[in-house]
């Protein structure tokens, strides 16, 4: 299975968002407590799934620099600020609240680490390798390997910003930082900028989620 998706340039970026994805649509399905143990299971299977196929993904790489910190901040700052400023396209479902579950002892810490570990180490390359590599240049053309990452195209720019808008409750700045985000990887030519961005992006998120308990972000 992993040879398989070593050799298929589509399949090393789909199929690894693509597991992600279901096991969150599993998250809460078999009781409450199943979304914590669902997370663990995602993030650790996540992890490992990019490091066996990390010789595939050669654009998946962290490049810290100013720009990519910089736009990481705003995104925070606008995702935290924006709330409640906008209506929502759904309700937002039970949240992931350890502590309420478990009382704040060392399940519940446990349970906040590896999310916020998961949200800053392994959703970010996850998420940029699959809407950033691979899906905007896909749309520009199916051969997308040939696809320079700086190269803007204007439709799939805002389409594949909507998208990841969409795949988020917060849906406006969700679309905001899938621009962001894509604005970084054309002006960079890199796909690490973004990564960098969005980890910043998710830790600042879960340090607010954590110390002012806004637990309906997670």
């Amino acid at each position: 299975m992993m040879r398989k998706l070593q050799s298929s340039p589509v399949l090393a970026r789909v199929v690894p968002f693509a597991l992600f994805a279901a096991l969150t649509m599993l998250q809460g399905r078999f009781g409450d407590n199943s979304q914590y143990w669902i997370y663990l299971l995602k993030t650790l299977l996540g992890g490992w799934i990019l490091w066996q196929l990390k010789p595939a993904l050669p654009e998946v790489s962290w490049k810290v620099s100013w720009e990519a910190v910089a736009v990481g901040v705003a995104v925070f700052l606008a995702w935290v600020g924006l709330d409640g400023r906008y209506p929502l396209l759904a309700a937002r479902p039970g949240t992931f609240d350890p502590i309420r579950s478990y009382g704040a002892g060392g399940f519940a810490m446990a349970f906040i680490a590896v999310r916020i570990a998961g949200s800053t180490l392994v959703v970010p390359p996850l998420e940029e390798v699959f809407y950033r590599s691979f899906l905007y240049r896909y749309m520009i053309r199916p051969n997308f390997l040939d696809v320079p990452l700086s190269c803007f195209s204007p439709v799939s720019f805002l389409v594949v910003a909507l998208i990841f808008g969409g795949s988020h409750f917060e849906w406006l700045p969700g679309i905001l930082c899938g621009m962001a985000y894509q604005g970084l990887v054309c002006r960079k030519n890199r796909l690490g900028d973004a990564v960098t961005a969005h980890a910043v992006t998710n830790f600042l998120l879960g340090l607010w989620v954590v110390f002012r308990h806004a637990y309906l972000f997670w």
